[in-house]
Parts: structure tokens; sequence; C-alpha cells
């Protein structure tokens, strides 16, 4: 089945549609192996404190600009964070740092992006542990690492789990592949706390503390040199088209429709892999991206782009919990 489909089908409505029921004996079995990979993970602690952000739900929901907005606020507050992730949509196994010119098809587009806007260290591998070892090697002044989408990665001993919705929050609240939930809503009972980047879905646990996020966009900027920057109003009136493959496409369109912009929407899946073939819609009109599809769409369109940064805004009380439990591990 194709995913984009499955995923309009997991979150349309809050119960299993009929076009679902076939997967609904899939689900119990998904939940059982889940189960059993967990009961045979040996979790390995590293040397630093580890900050794991991810979700239970398939699918993009804010967690990388969650992790470079953590990198950021440890960073003023004097620490020295590093950050580890699987690297999806590359091609590596063993661990490899992310660098400057580090292609997204070999690392993944994530840790391409997490790099650049970050400044930490970056490295990915399937391992997460031989990840975050191989990274404390290279760079031994990291003295806390952030792993970017590793809840389920049980081998990653953590001394906090942030898990991430968005506004399409747990879907129908089926387990995969009858629905979008990689573990159920009780596995929330023991994360640290919950971002809500949107609304939140009142199927959650009240127990963990909740923290609201909000992606404020920044200024556009040319593809081709990041030097030049645009206003939404400098792009009024023109024939516009808006390009999103993460998690939920709707979520950049929103945003631009808010910024007061009309454009031809073009979804795509989440991590697509691009030709320029699929950007030949733009033809002489102007294309508007995300910074995530950005680095993997230079140099494969001729059409004016212009790319939209986000920042993550969060209370810095949730800063303040995370250290609280960081120290908690060290004094212990």
């Amino acid at each position: 089945m194709p995913a984009r489909w499955l995923q309009r089908q997991w979150f349309a409505q809050r119960r299993l549609s009929p076009a679902l029921w076939l997967l609904a004996p899939l689900a119990g079995v998904y939940s059982a192996l889940a189960a059993a990979d967990r009961a045979r993970a040996r979790p390995e602690r590293l040397p630093v404190p580890v900050i794991v952000v991810g979700n239970i739900t398939v699918g993009g929901a804010g967690k990388t600009p969650l992790t470079i907005w953590l990198a950021g606020e440890l960073t003023a507050r004097g620490w020295r964070p590093g950050i580890v992730s699987r690297g999806y949509g590359g091609d590596q196994a063993a661990p490899r740092p992310v660098t400057a010119a580090a292609l997204p098809a070999e690392v993944g587009d994530e840790p391409v992006l997490l790099h650049r806007r970050s400044g930490a260290p970056v490295w990915v591998g399937h391992d997460r542990v031989a990840a975050g070892r191989a990274l404390l090697a290279a760079s031994p002044e990291v003295n806390i690492i952030l792993c970017d989408d590793g809840l389920q990665h049980y081998r990653l001993a953590r001394d906090v789990e942030l898990a991430v919705f968005d506004g399409r929050g747990a879907g129908n609240g089926w387990r995969l592949p009858a629905g979008p939930l990689r573990e159920p809503l009780a596995r929330l009972a023991g994360v640290a706390a919950v971002i809500c980047n949107g609304p939140p879905d009142e199927r959650i646990p009240p127990a963990p503390p909740r923290f609201a996020m909000r992606l404020r966009p920044g200024a556009f900027y040319r593809l081709d040199d990041p030097r030049q920057l645009c206003a939404p109003g400098d792009l009024a009136g023109r024939r516009l088209h808006a390009l999103a493959g993460i998690g939920d496409p709707g979520r950049f369109f929103r945003t631009l429709k808010a910024l007061g912009l009309v454009f031809a929407e073009h979804p795509f899946p989440d991590h697509h892999a691009y030709r320029a073939a699929d950007l030949a819609f733009a033809g002489d009109g102007v294309l508007l991206m995300t910074e995530k599809d950005a680095v993997k769409c230079a140099g494969l369109t001729v059409a004016e782009t212009w790319v939209l940064p986000v920042e993550a805004e969060l209370a810095p009380a949730l800063i303040d919990l995370i250290l609280e439990k960081v120290r908690g591990r060290q004094a212990a």
C-alpha cells in the first residue's frame, strides 16, 4: 500500500477506518514483536548524559527543530552537546561523521540540516551506541549527547526521553500497520516530557509534563544563494508552487497560508529522494520549500527557489527539567 495513502487513513479520524480493518490482526503481531525486541535489548550507557528526542508515532512531528533548539539552549548554558542520529535515507551502516561536504544520500537529510543549523558535531549510524562512542572519541569535548529519533532504540541507555507530537496527535490510536503508533500511548508515562507541536491530543496521558512548541518562520532565503533574503510580501502576486516532503506536508502549507501566500501545493513522502523531474512542475514560476527539502534539491531546478527556515520556540522550563534530571544522574 502506498505510504501516503496509509498515512491519510491513519490520521483522517480517531477510529479504525473500514479500509484498515484487514490490517487490525497485524497490529497485534507488530505489538508482540516490538515487545520482544525491547525485552531482548541490553542497554549500554555512554560516559556522558543522553537525551533522546523521539515519538511513538510514525513520521515527522518536529523532532529536528526541537533538537536544534535543545543544542542551542544547552550551549548557551555552558554545555557542549553532540548529536547522533540513525541517518534515515542515507546509505551508511557503520558510524560516520556528518561534515560540511556530506550528501543527504549518504548520511540522511535531517543529519545534514542538524549539522548546518546547530554547529554541533553530528554522527550517524544504525547503531546509535556505536555512533555515540565514535562521536565522543572524535570530539572529546562533548559532555552531553542528543539522540535524534531514538525512542525505540533501546540499546542506547538514556537519562531523558522527550516524546514529540504534532497536531495530528495519535491518529486513530492503533498500532502499526493499522495505525501510526509504534508503541502504545501508555508508553508516554515513562518519558520526561511530552512536546506538542500543535494542538494537544486529549488521549495523551496527563502524567508527564507537557510543553507547547511553536515553529516560528524566519525570512526566506534563496536556494542558490542563501545570502539573498526576501519577505512574504515580495512573493505576493507571483505564480507560486510549494513543495514539502516532511511527515505532515500540510503543516508547511498552513504556515505559508498564514504568511498570506497563495500557491499550488505539491506534497511528497517524508525523506523523498528528489530528482530533477520531480521539480519540473515549477516551470518559470517560483518554488517554495522547507529547509529539510532544500538540502536535497540544490542544483535540481532552474526555477527561482526560496527556502523557509523555522525556529522552535519553547518555554525555558523544559531545559530546567532536563538539566535537573541530568544532574540527578551525575550526583547518583
